[in-house]
């Protein structure tokens, strides 16, 4: 009976190790499908913030197209005007402010003019194309940061023809 007993002493001890890896190579694992989630979770974060700017950026476009104070579109092939969009006190920080008025229109018939949503690192680039036939193409490209070295960055965009 001594001699078996002998020979059990280091079974326990080999369990216990067997357990212990067992338990941390499941932790590893579910640790690790976490961390992707998380990351993929904030890529879809950023291109939601993405989208957004594209879209208010056609929508600052269609405004000064169609329904343009003074009755012209700002946008026309005759003459060049001057807009304004996401412009208020709030949109500055830091020295920086967005960049408007913007100077748009005239006779090449494209106009190109930028956003920025300061606070927050959101911008958008936003060409309008007018055609001789009164045809009127918008394509805004929204970013989630303007920082174009930025690895993160995303890039969203938005066309509407009409």
């Amino acid at each position: 009976m001594k001699n078996q007993r002998k020979n059990q002493r280091g079974f326990t001890l080999l369990i216990a190790i067997v357990i212990t890896a067992t338990l941390l190579l499941v932790s590893t694992g579910i640790v690790s499908v976490a961390v992707k989630e998380a990351i993929l979770a904030s890529a879809g974060r950023e291109s939601q913030f993405a989208f957004y700017a594209a879209d208010t950026g056609i929508e600052c476009a269609i405004y000064w197209d169609v329904k343009n104070p003074s009755g012209l579109s700002a946008f026309s092939t005759t003459t060049t005007s001057t807009i304004n969009c996401n412009s208020d006190s709030v949109n500055t920080q830091g020295g920086k402010t967005n960049p408007t008025p913007n100077q748009v229109g005239g006779a090449s018939g494209i106009s190109v003019f930028s956003l920025t949503f300061l606070p927050d690192p959101y911008c958008a680039t936003v060409t309008v194309t007018k055609t001789p036939d009164l045809r009127t193409t918008i394509e805004s490209l929204g970013y989630n940061t303007c920082a174009p070295g930025n690895a993160r960055r995303v890039e969203r965009a938005v066309r509407v023809r009409y």
